[in-house]
């Protein structure tokens, strides 16, 4: 009975998720108040890619698993293998433990991104395997591609190592291993471009030196890219996700972009910040590797384009299903379910009834450790 009414809720999810991939609109809410809520964290999740996939992170491409963690690979031109998640942080903190992938115009990527195209970034160009670009950008401003900078980070390419950024009201780090690297407060950041919205977690491999992206792309991500040096493959081994603030839900209650507009729904803006990190002073910052060089625009320069700076193939979008003429929201976490600490998304009662279940097995007779792990993981 147990196995059954869990395979009935787990193919609802897997209909549910499809049918949010299939229709779905993209809504920047500086331009409309009509967006749908975004669905929150509201927790903190530790993701252990060594065990296979978690679906709180949606997959497009073809990453592959397995025991050193998860393989995003370019292998051809138009491979761009990403993981994004169905939540959103609003604050907080994201540390991603990886390798880089190698080769001329192959960038690997982590970008934090909102629906009003707020955007934190860290990008390994595989030309160059001592280095990271730190960048930034604030309500799709794409009129000045200075606000990036080289950082060290030798070995990327080699050995796994934690990257992390830490996001707040008052600054952004970002951190090499236990070193930090850069911070951005929203005095130093450029006039309006501070991002301050809540944001999606993606991460990825992608050809920015594929010849069919324009020259100033090419350039910036050091190619031209020659496949059959491949394929160019960047590892994940996990990613740990802290939101800062609670509820279930961020909505933007006006056009302002602004942080103090944002409402958590059955929570609270920085309701969970007590860890964060206190103000870096001044003095304390360090200096950059070098300035970046200009970083070209992706495709589309108006509202109504959710494309990143960078030529990244990814659109920030708010999932919903359309009836009609009314649009109703398809929550990334159906109602009734959570995410576990592991990353998992499982009905609120199921932690519980595995724990129920399972107790009374436990000293009843003989049970391999094969079938517990398997119940313990579940699902």
């Amino acid at each position: 009975m147990f196995s059954r009414s869990m395979l009935r809720i787990a193919t609802a999810l897997i209909i549910c998720q499809r049918t949010a991939a299939q229709t779905y609109t993209s809504c920047n809410p500086l331009y409309t108040t009509t967006c749908p809520a975004d669905t929150a964290l509201g927790k903190a999740i530790n993701v252990d890619f060594t065990q296979g996939s978690v679906n709180s992170f949606t997959a497009s491409g073809s990453p592959t698993y397995d025991s050193s963690g998860m393989h995003f690979t370019v292998a051809k031109s138009g491979d761009a293998p990403t993981l994004t998640s169905v939540f959103y942080i609003m604050f907080g903190k994201v540390s991603i433990t990886m390798k880089a992938a190698p080769g001329a115009g192959i960038v690997s990527t982590l970008v934090l991104q909102s629906d009003d195209l707020d955007e934190i970034d860290m990008e390994w160009l595989g030309a160059d395997g001592t280095e990271v670009q730190t960048n930034y950008f604030g309500k799709g401003d794409v009129t000045t591609y200075n606000r990036g900078a080289f950082n060290p980070a030798p070995n990327n390419q080699n050995e796994f190592i934690t990257y992390t950024v830490e996001w707040t009201a008052n600054q952004i780090t970002w951190s090499v291993g236990s070193n930090i690297v850069r911070v951005l407060t929203p005095a130093t950041a450029d006039t309006n471009q501070y991002p301050q919205t809540p944001m999606q977690v993606k991460f990825g491999a992608w050809s920015g030196g594929d010849p069919s992206n324009a020259p100033g792309t090419i350039a910036w991500a050091r190619g031209p890219t020659n496949y059959a040096d491949g394929p160019f493959t960047m590892t994940v081994q996990s990613v740990a996700v802290t939101d800062y603030s609670t509820g279930t839900q961020y909505k933007y209650g006006d056009t302002s972009g602004t942080w103090g507009s944002i409402q958590a729904v059955g929570g609270k803006i920085n309701g969970n910040s007590g860890g964060a990190a206190s103000t870096i002073a001044s003095a304390d910052i360090p200096a950059v590797t070098s300035a970046s060089p200009s970083i070209p625009a992706g495709v589309g320069d108006t509202h109504g384009s959710t494309a990143t700076r960078t030529g990244w193939p990814w659109v920030a979008t708010t999932l919903s299903t359309v009836s009609g003429t009314s649009t109703s929201v398809v929550a990334g976490v159906p109602s009734g379910w959570v995410i576990t600490a592991s990353g998992k998304i499982v009905p609120a009662s199921s932690a519980a009834a595995h724990i129920i279940d399972i107790k009374p097995i436990l000293f009843s007779g003989p049970i391999t450790f094969a079938i517990l792990a398997a119940l313990w993981r579940w699902p």
